[in-house]
């Protein structure tokens, strides 16, 4: 392999190739950028090794980019990093580990150049290629990295139970890059995940979630799901999702199996839309079947309320995960608790009322509510789906048509608390909150228009009736 195929990639390797000519040390881009440069994907992440200190050629080469460029760097593991021209560049010496049993953080020692690649949690990933030095232009492959690449596998360098007991993570990676790259996870690797899915418990949920997110945001996300099942570890960060599977019969009738219904509509979501939040909705909007599950003799199967019970399951969801209670939250929740609305207004006749309710509930988030309940179709009958599909394009064309009457979508009424209460001389009250009740509520069933005045004379009637005297 030519240097100059490096020195196409990004500025920096021919930056790093001449300061470290001066300082005659060899060094090599390491990891995931190697692997990505043979997949032809584009990477922004460049891990340099150097056969010595990590930090001593980051401060150099930085020096010789810009005197102003700011470099972080932590001594404990002999790292230093910076952001340069789009990519995040780091540095690291040869190094090898050893882990606690109770801890992901390694001890950290000065080592050679296989000591570092052994330690790194695939063989696709502990490939390397000389930017300066003996090596220069060549590729290091100590563990039949590019053969694991070409055959599409993943493989540990070391021996599996090693490498994820040290590194519990590595397990949540593995079936991450098993879903982005459709590869197959080695049969002695995945038995090891299995083996070790209850060492998932040392590592934080802020780094599970990041894996979750990945393999959420590749293409068939259904891939990452079930192989976080098949080996065990989804039950030590999702268990609400596991309590979806199977199928109850009484009387000779079952309901839908919704774990891989569930599974079903993510891919479809990821098909067409690549919203993280999105796909969250779609991978929890029946996360409350279990609980609602009920069985009527007459009826047969329903799931009542679970909409709404799921919205609430939500929060404890995202607490539990440690993830955020911020706007990204309330859309999770808000499409899940409305996920049924559309379905509902389809089995109905579809009236200007229940469309404007809908487009002010949803607001700007109708489109992404209707992509994930077209998505919750996983019929396999042509003629059901092909009637739900033209049913769902009856209600995008009555919504299009309301809100360009009625400008809905994240609307605030015409008349506000603080002129209810300037108008009447009123102190913030219940008496204002039944004024503005009933001017949305006589908005959104068409009893009046959506304008300032005829809001306005609703006002003073209501306040009429609530006996309230107009401020002269």
């Amino acid at each position: 392999m030519k240097n100059d195929i490096l020195i196409s990639q990004h500025p920096i390797y021919k930056i790093v190739h001449k300061v470290a000519q001066e300082k005659q040390l060899n060094t090599f881009v390491v990891g995931g950028f190697v692997r990505d440069l043979f997949l032809n994907r584009f990477s922004k992440d460049i891990d340099i090794l150097v056969i010595g200190s990590g930090i001593e050629l980051a401060l150099a080469v930085s020096q010789e980019i810009s005197p102003t460029l700011e470099v972080n760097y932590f001594k404990n593991f002999g790292t230093a990093q910076f952001i340069y021209e789009g990519a995040a560049i780091e540095f690291v010496g040869a190094r090898k580990e050893s882990y606690d049993f109770n801890s992901r953080k390694p001890v950290v020692e000065n080592g050679t150049m296989e000591d570092d690649l052994s330690r790194r949690d695939f063989t696709i990933n502990a490939m390397a290629i000389g930017i300066s030095g003996e090596k220069k232009g060549e590729l290091v492959d100590m563990f039949n990295g590019f053969n694991d690449l070409q055959n599409k596998v993943l493989k540990t360098p070391l021996d599996p139970d090693i490498t994820f007991s040290d590194d519990p993570l590595r397990m949540m990676r593995a079936v991450r890059f098993a879903s982005q790259l459709g590869f197959t996870i080695d049969r002695k690797t995945l038995a090891a995940i299995k083996r070790n899915a209850h060492r998932l418990e040392i590592i934080s949920k802020e780094r599970i979630i990041d894996e979750i997110n990945k393999i959420l945001l590749s293409k068939k996300p259904s891939v990452g799901i079930k192989l976080c099942d098949e080996t065990g570890l989804l039950q030590h960060f999702l268990p609400e999702l596991l309590a979806l599977k199977g199928v109850e019969v009484i009387n000779g009738v079952g309901h839908k199996e919704n774990y891989n219904h569930t599974l079903q509509v993510i891919d479809k979501i990821a098909l067409v839309n690549s919203n993280l939040w999105l796909l969250w909705a779609a991978l929890l909007h029946d996360i409350a079947k279990p609980q609602t599950k009920n069985y009527d003799k007459k009826v047969g199967w329903s799931f009542h309320g679970h909409e709404y019970i799921g919205s609430k399951m939500v929060k404890r969801i995202f607490s539990s995960l440690k993830m955020p209670a911020n706007e990204k939250m309330r859309y999770v929740q808000k499409m899940v608790a409305l996920h049924l609305r559309p379905i509902a207004l389809v089995e109905e006749v579809i009236t200007d009322s229940a469309v404007r309710r809908l487009l002010f509930d949803a607001g700007d988030d109708i489109d992404d509510l209707m992509l994930l309940c077209e998505a919750d179709v996983t019929s396999t009958v042509p003629d059901k789906i092909k009637r739900c599909m033209e049913n769902f394009g009856n209600v995008r064309a009555k919504l299009k048509e309301i809100e360009e009457k009625d400008r809905i979508r994240n609307w605030q009424p015409p008349i506000s608390g603080e002129l209810i209460m300037q108008t009447f001389n009123l102190q913030p009250s219940r008496e204002v909150g039944i004024i503005k009740d009933a001017i949305r509520e006589a908005i959104l069933d068409g009893v009046i228009t959506n304008e300032f005045e005829t809001a306005y004379q609703m006002m003073l009637e209501e306040g009429k009736k609530l006996n309230l005297i107009v401020n002269e």
